[in-house]
């Protein structure tokens, strides 16, 4: 394990720490086996494939299930007997946010405020820091039905940061967005993570490869790594390699190798290859990226299941 991850408030020390988090369900299946994580401030990149065990493992970090092994301590107190130590400091988006579609944003956040225990003029001034904060201004009257999904995540993340919390977890967050409001939201959960510690779960390598100071890949339930992006990279020093094939060839390498990009081309297929050795005739290498990376690590793991 990685040494603790800690950020200071007032002072003080705290931490956000898993340890050996297990989560069976009636079926037998283990939704997650064994996850150790130490978070600090920042944004915390939590990286799989879809059915990886990410959801489960940020619904038992927000109090919703409870493990079935190990324990969370959050500030010297394991949450799992005593959430309401973590959950005063916990804003949540969940990857299936509903919202009420015919109530605007200011009328959604006013009852969300009400759900949290915020009332009256505090919250009108939160609401209010919030909707100018998130670039809400423009639609806070409409009926949220009527605004685009990157505003409706905003709202998203509005109603999470109500509390202002410590924790901020959001889970699948760029789902169903284009790639300019992607881009757009994932600098807002940059600029937001501050003090706070920021757990973004997600899928898609490239809504944290530059905003996570660092990550954990998970498959399958298990933890595989968890590292700087720069670690991760440079433990692919040397092995990632770009070749240009015909056509005829590329699905033969493919069966082969790990391809972590292609490019067609007058001449055939440009590859990029994560192998340790080269590919073929006319490979060079070149840097290495989170993607190669990710697809290197997730690779390895099938095979190791497969032995």
């Amino acid at each position: 394990m990685i040494s603790q991850g800690v950020y200071r408030e007032r002072g003080a020390i705290v931490t956000l720490s898993i340890q050996r988090v297990g989560k069976r369900y009636k079926n037998g299946f283990w939704g997650i086996k064994e996850i150790d994580l130490e978070l600090n401030h920042g944004v915390f990149g939590l990286l799989g494939p879809n059915g990886a065990g990410k959801t489960s493992l940020l619904r038992i970090i927000a109090t919703i299930t409870q493990p079935t092994t190990g324990k969370i301590i959050w500030n010297d107190t394991d949450i799992c007997k005593n959430p309401q130590q973590i959950r005063k400091v916990l804003g949540y988006l969940p990857q299936d946010f509903g919202v009420y579609p015919n109530l605007s944003p200011i009328d959604f956040l006013e009852y969300m405020a009400a759900i949290k225990g915020i009332y009256g003029s505090a919250a009108r001034s939160r609401i209010d820091e919030l909707i100018h904060q998130l670039n809400l201004v423009d639609v806070q009257n409409r009926p949220i039905s009527k605004i685009s999904g990157g505003m409706k995540q905003r709202v998203g993340i509005a109603q999470a940061l109500l509390n202002n919390p410590k924790v901020l977890i959001v889970d699948e967050p760029t789902v169903g967005l284009d790639p300019e409001e992607r881009i757009r939201f994932r600098n807002l959960l940059s600029d937001l993570a501050g003090d706070r510690i920021v757990i973004f779960s997600t899928h898609i390598v490239s809504d944290i490869e530059a905003i996570a100071g660092k990550i954990a890949i998970v498959s399958q339930g298990s933890l595989l790594i968890q590292a700087p992006p720069e670690v991760l990279l440079g433990e692919l020093s040397g092995m990632v390699w770009e070749l240009v094939v015909p056509g005829s060839e590329f699905q033969s390498l493919q069966q082969k190798c790990i391809v972590s990009g292609t490019v067609r081309t007058t001449d055939g297929v440009r590859v990029r290859i994560v192998s340790d050795n080269s590919p073929g005739t006319g490979a060079h290498n070149v840097e290495p990226t989170l993607e190669d990376a990710y697809l290197h690590t997730i690779s390895e793991h099938k095979v190791e299941m497969k032995a």
